[in-house]
C-alpha cells in the first residue's frame, strides 16, 4: 500500500446515470427545487419505501424539522431522543423552542433502549403531568433499533414516533425496510450517505395528503392565490431538480452499494473475531439487516492496551480516515441542562468505539490493510 494513498471513511462514487438527468435538468432550464428529476426521484423513493410517500427535501435536518411541525410541537413541548446519535436527530427539536428529553442505548443495536425509554415517559408524566410530545428514534450506523418494541411503547402511550433513518437507507428490521415504522421517516442523502444527491434529505409519510403538506410547509407556506398568500410559516427546504436528478442516478446503484457495505463488514468481522479486545458492531440476531453504512468496532483498552483514540490518530498516519462514535448528546454542553434517562452504555460505545472506512471507494484491498495497520500497532 502505497504511503500517498488515501483511505478516506466514506466517499460518493457515482453511477454513471447521474449526469444524464443533471444534463438534462440544465438542457430544458429546470434549475429550480421543483421540475421532472424531484417527482421522478420521490417516485423511485415510493416505490422503494410502498406505500410510504416521499417529499424530497434540502436535508434530514430539514425533514426532522417538519416532522415535528407537522405534528404540532410547540415551545416547551418535550421530545424524547435517543442521545447517541448525530446532533441533527436533536437540533430540531429545539428550533421549536421544545425540549428534548434524552434517553441512553441499549447495548445490542446501540439505540435507544426500549426499557429506558418507558422509564423516561412515565417519569415525564409523573413530573411535568404532561407526556411527551414524540419520540425520536434513531438507526444508528444503519442498524435497525428495536422497532417492534419501541412502536409499541409508542401506541401504548399514544405518542408519535418518528424513524430517523438518515443512515439506515436498505436497511431491514424483521422483514420491514427501515424507515417505515412509525408516523413519519426520515432519509439523508448527504454527501457520505448510502446514496447522495450532494446535500438533501426525504420525508417519509403514510398518505398523499400528509406529503402534500410537507411539501406546502417546504415551500415557504404559500396559499393557494393569485398573490403571495401566507397564513402560516414555512421554509425554504425543497429539493433543487439539479440535486434530484442526482439521486436519481443513485438509486440505479443503490443495491451495489449495499452489497458492498455488507461485503467490507464482512471482511472486517472475520479479521477482528481472534483479536481479544476488539469487538465488531454486527447484527444481534436474524431478525436484523443492517445496511452497515459504517463498521464500527468496539477497543477494550484494558485488553488491547490501547484506546480508540490511539488507534484513530495511528490510522491517520497510515493515510486511513476513521471517526470516533458520535458523542452522545446528553454529553453535548449545549444541551446541559436537558433531562436525561442513562444507565452508561451510550457513555461506553463513546469510550470505546471507532469507525472504520466503509463506502463504496473502500476495496477489499483497502479494508485489509486497515486490519493490518491496527493488528500491527496493537501488537
Amino acid at each position: 500500500m502505497s504511503e500517498k494513498h488515501h483511505i478516506h471513511l466514506h466517499l460518493a462514487r457515482m453511477g454513471g446515470s447521474e449526469m444524464h438527468y443533471i444534463e438534462d435538468a440544465f438542457r430544458t432550464n429546470w434549475v429550480a427545487p421543483l421540475g421532472p428529476n424531484v417527482e421522478a426521484f420521490e417516485n423511485s423513493l415510493e416505490q422503494y419505501y410502498k406505500p410510504r410517500h416521499a417529499a424530497v427535501l434540502s436535508s434530514g435536518t430539514a425533514a426532522i424539522h417538519l416532522a415535528l411541525v407537522m405534528l404540532g410541537i410547540k415551545a416547551g413541548d418535550e421530545v424524547i431522543v435517543q442521545s447517541l446519535t448525530f446532533c441533527a436527530s436533536a437540533n430540531p427539536v429545539t428550533y421549536l423552542g421544545a425540549k428534548p428529553v434524552f434517553v441512553d442505548s441499549e447495548p445490542d443495536t446501540w439505540n435507544i433502549s426500549p426499557t429506558l425509554l418507558k422509564k423516561a415517559i412515565d417519569d415525564r408524566i409523573a413530573k411535568t403531568g404532561h407526556k411527551p410530545k414524540a419520540i425520536i428514534a434513531v438507526d444508528l450506523y444503519g442498524m435497525p433499533a428495536k422497532l417492534d418494541e419501541i412502536e409499541q411503547i409508542a401506541k401504548r402511550y399514544d405518542i408519535p414516533l418518528i424513524e430517523d433513518s438518515a443512515e439506515a437507507m436498505g436497511s431491514i428490521y424483521n422483514g420491514r425496510i427501515c424507515g417505515s415504522y412509525g408516523r413519519y421517516g426520515i432519509l439523508s442523502f448527504n454527501g457520505n450517505k448510502m446514496i447522495t444527491t450532494s446535500g438533501g434529505g426525504a420525508l417519509l409519510c403514510n398518505t398523499p395528503e400528509e406529503k402534500n403538506k410537507a411539501i406546502f410547509y417546504a415551500t415557504q407556506a404559500r396559499e393557494k392565490a393569485e398573490y403571495y398568500q401566507h397564513k402560516e410559516t414555512g421554509y425554504n427546504y425543497r429539493m433543487s431538480n439539479i440535486c434530484a436528478g442526482i439521486g436519481r442516478g443513485q438509486m440505479d446503484v443503490l443495491e451495489e452499494h449495499l452489497a458492498h457495505h455488507k461485503m467490507l463488514h464482512d471482511i472486517y468481522q472475520d479479521a477482528f473475531k481472534d483479536v481479544k479486545g476488539i469487538s465488531v458492531h454486527s447484527n444481534p440476531n436474524s431478525r436484523f439487516d443492517s445496511n452497515y453504512w459504517l463498521t464500527n468496532i468496539l477497543i477494550d483498552k484494558e485488553i488491547c492496551g490501547k484506546d480508540c483514540t490511539q488507534v484513530m490518530h495511528r490510522l491517520a498516519e497510515s493515510g486511513i480516515e476513521s471517526r470516533r462514535l458520535w458523542k452522545p448528546m446528553h454529553q453535548q454542553p449545549v444541551f446541559a441542562e436537558a433531562p436525561t434517562y442513562t444507565d452508561g452504555t451510550a457513555d461506553r460505545l463513546f469510550n470505546q468505539g471507532l469507525c472504520l472506512p466503509s463506502g463504496p471507494c473502500v476495496s477489499k484491498k483497502d479494508a485489509e490493510f486497515v486490519v493490518k495497520t491496527i493488528k500491527e500497532f496493537l501488537s
